[in-house]
Order: C-alpha cells, then structure tokens, then sequence
C-alpha cells in the first residue's frame, strides 16, 4: 500500500487507540478460552480417573490386620488396568500393591502426607513421574469405621492424550485470533486509506478554492459524514463564487458611480474656469453641478462606511428621539417630487390623519426611506406610479411604498437584501442600499419587507413600533419635524439604488 505522511499518522493513532485495544482484547478472550480448556480437559480426566478407581473405596471394610489381603484381592479383580493404574499406600506412606503387579519406584510419601493434611482427605498431582511421562495422579484416604487412616488408594493416569487435545485446542485458538486480528487490521488499513483518499481528494479542492478557483468541486459518492462534508464545501465554494461574483459587480457598479460625478465635476470644473470673466451664468451653472455631484459623491461614500459599520457590527442609532413618522416621509417624498416630474412618474403621498409617533434615530430613519423610495423611483419607467402610504395599527405604524415598476424575478426576491446583490444590473447603483436600510430598521426593533411581481411592480413595507408618551412626559409638539430646508428636491441623477 502507499502510505502518505497523513494517513500514517492517521494510522499510527487508530493502532494506538483502537486496534491496540481490540488487540489486546481479543488476546485476553483467547488466553481465557484456552485455560477454560485446558482446565476442563484436566477436570475431565480426573472424573474420570476417579470413577474407575471408585472399589477402591470398600478398603475402608477392613481392619488394619486385612487391609493388605483385601487390598491385594481389589487390586487383582480391578477391570480398568489399561486406563489407570492403581496403588495402595499403607499408614506409613509406602506402596504395597499396584494394579501392574510390579512396585513402582515413584516415592509417593509427600502426597499421602498432603492427602492426610486435607480436610477432604485427597490430594492431586499433575507433574512428571521417575520415568519423565506427563501424568496426574490422585491420592485418597481409606479410614476404618472409628476413622483411622488404614492408608490410601492412588490412581495414575498418562496426559499425553490431555496434553495433546490441549496443544491442538491452544494451536487453533491461536490461529483463529492471529486471522481475527489480521483482518482486523487488513480491514482497518483499508478503511482508513479509504477515508485519506477522500480526505486528500477533499484538501486538493479546498486548496483550489483557496487559491480562487470557485468552481472545483468534491466528487461525492457516499452518504456518510465524508459525504455530508463533501457537500458541505461544495455548498461553501457555492457560496464564495457567488460572493466573490457580487464583490466583481459591485467593485465594477461602485466604480462606475464614482467615475460619473467624478467625470462631471472635472469637465464642468474645467468649463468653469475657462469661463470665469466672460460668462457668469454659465460659471455658476458649472459650481451647482460641481456642488451636486460632491453631494451625490459623499452620500455614496456615507453608505459605503454605513456597510463597513454594518459588517463590523459598528452601526448603533445613536440619536433616538420621538418623532412624527409622517412629517419624516412628506420631506423625503417632496425630495423626490420633481426628479419623477423629469421621468414623467407620478409619486402621490398622503399624510394620514393621526400622527405616528416613534422612537427612531431620524437622520438613519429618513436614510431608509429615501433608499426606498429612490428605488422606487428609479426603476419605475414612465407613465408609472409611485405610492406612499402610511396606516396606524395596534401597536405599530406601517410605511408601504408601492411602485408600478419592472419588478424583481421570483428567483431574486429572498436575496435582494443580501449585500453587493443587484437584480438588475443596467440601473446605477452599488447594490448595498436595502442592506444597510433593513440593518437600520432592525436595530428599530422594526421589519421591513418586499413584495414584488416581475413587470407588474414592487411594495416595500416598513413595521416600526409605535411610541406611546406618559402624560408627564412633554407634549406631541415638541416632536422633532424635519427643517423646511431639507425639503428640497434631489437632482435626476443623485440616490442611492436598490439591491435589486
């Protein structure tokens, strides 16, 4: 296999913390199981040893004077010679009889002496005899009725045949855990390689995508946590080539914007003062273009720092104070009176009968409405209408302006809030004005929603809560209105645009 410097260090701590582990288990299983084994199959061999030598136990019949003749009498009459031998042990601890008919030369006196130390009068021996053969022998008392050791019976049996079920036992579970554990390590390497193809595969793209390629993809073919994370940077790469086109737009439509007045301001500069001493009228037209298009270049770059602000959580509405929300709409509506006469747009406005009182920041509160307005405005096309309405409701005052304009596609409608987004893209505008509007009227605690249909027009609606004053607080005149010099109409080309 190729192993990479990642996937052994993956591999080096999956065999530390999870192969070592089962390893070590299934190690312990096969030490268990084999002297589970092995103990039974000694267990076995002496039932089975005890059971044949069972007659011995009628010595305990006789009397001290006929223990050797009954015991020489069991010992002929015994019917299993050739599965064990049998030996009688008298009270000293020496043999005087055995099954095989010759005295063995095994010195049998520390078992009998542990035999009669024991509370159950046995005692088991599982060694070598004199003749160096693996064998297990078992001593057991014979006491007379007044419980006097007679001596005792000891039976002998070979364990080749036990040794050798053992080794074949042992030598199997050995082979069987050395297979377990190989395919447990064959099949976590495997998997694990697996897991690095797919993690090198997904590094590869997400380097691409760092260096600016937004259009690599992972390759997804699985349904698990590697695959969700394969969608997951596919979606992310999704997102920064949308975003990374609508920066392109907006670099492009904010350039655009700045080169116009800036344009403007130069070629009217220079009429200006090719003209100074000759023609004064015309030296004072070109200072009110100059004057406008300075204008028009500050409210650009205002809304530019109001984005900065807003992207660093920076923009609070600092001077909150009650005002009227009508007197704030009639200004900005006169604002725009006569840029739609020039368009040949009709904007009606009508100040409702009761007063709405809130309390909002007024210059960020008129900021709002005339991005909305202007993009009303700005995207209706002439013979179009423009309206302003505003109704009181429990609670809360709700500003709608409604335009007979192009509309936005359905596709476009959830993200025309989004910053550096632009629907359309033939009309000027940086693509920032309804973020920084819908930033503003949420730190209001307000809403503000659009609704619109593709060629038939759009209705922006603004929820603020109403400001209800205490009786001891100063009465409603004292409401901030605008001043009658802000009441002034905008020139054609002046106004922030929509996202749309």
């Amino acid at each position: 296999m190729d192993f990479n410097l990642h996937f052994k260090s993956i591999a080096m701590r999956w065999l530390f913390r999870v192969y070592l582990i089962i390893a070590l288990a299934v190690i312990a299983i096969a030490i268990i199981l084999s002297t589970i084994f092995t103990t039974l199959i000694f267990n076995t061999v002496q039932s089975q040893a005890t059971d044949y030598a069972q007659g011995f136990e009628n010595l305990s019949s006789a009397d001290k004077n006929s223990f050797y003749d009954l015991a020489i009498s069991l010992s002929d009459e015994f019917e299993h010679k050739d599965k064990i031998e049998v030996q009688i042990i008298d009270s000293t601890g020496r043999v005087i009889v055995s099954t095989t008919g010759f005295q063995p030369s095994d010195d049998v006196s520390v078992e009998y002496s542990r035999a009669i130390a024991a509370s159950s009068g046995m005692s088991i021996y599982r060694g070598k005899n004199s003749g160096g053969e693996q064998i297990m022998a078992g001593t057991q008392i014979v006491y007379d009725s007044k419980g006097t050791a007679l001596g005792a019976y000891r039976w002998v049996t070979s364990l080749k045949s036990a040794y050798k079920s053992i080794g074949i036992t042992v030598i199997l579970i050995v082979v069987i855990t050395l297979l377990v554990l190989g395919l447990c390590a064959l099949s976590g390497l495997f998997f694990i390689k697996a897991i690095v193809v797919k993690l090198r595969d997904m590094g590869n793209t997400t380097r691409k995508i760092a260096g600016g390629d937004f259009k690599a993809r992972i390759e997804v073919s699985s349904n698990d946590e590697l695959g969700e994370l394969g969608q997951t940077i596919n979606h992310m790469a999704s997102e920064l080539e949308t975003a990374e086109t609508m920066k392109n737009d907006f670099i492009s439509s904010v350039s655009h914007e700045l080169r116009t007045p800036l344009t403007a301001i130069r070629g009217w500069g220079e009429t200006a003062k090719m003209s100074l001493g000759t023609d004064e009228d015309l030296v004072a037209r070109g200072l009110d273009v100059v004057l406008s298009e300075a204008d028009r270049l500050s409210g650009l770059v205002e809304d530019l720092l109001d984005f900065s602000r807003m992207q660093s959580g920076r923009m609070i509405v600092n001077n909150v104070q009650p005002i009227d929300v009508s007197h704030l709409l009639l200004t900005v509506s006169d604002m725009y009176t006569e840029l739609a006469v020039k368009q040949g747009i009709e904007l009606s406005y009508t100040p409702p009968v009761q007063s709405s009182i809130v309390m909002a920041d007024p210059d960020r509160l008129k900021q709002v409405f005339i991005n909305v307005i202007d993009n009303a405005v700005k995207y209706t096309e002439k013979g179009g209408l423009v309206l302003v309405a505003q109704t009181r409701e429990e609670g809360c005052v709700r500003i709608v302006v409604k335009d007979t304009g192009v509309g936005i596609p359905a596709e476009d409608i959830d993200r025309v809030k989004e910053k550096f987004f632009k629907s359309n893209k033939t009309v000027r505008g940086s693509g920032i004005g309804l973020a920084v509007a819908d930033e503003i009227i949420k730190q209001h605690q307000g809403l503000l929603f659009i609704e619109s249909t593709e060629g038939v027009g759009t209705t922006v609606t603004i929820v603020l809560p109403l400001y209800e004053p205490e009786e001891e607080q100063a009465p409603t005149e004292e409401i901030i209105e605008p001043l009658e010099n802000e009441q002034q109409s905008l020139p054609i080309d002046e106004s922030e645009e929509n996202n749309t």
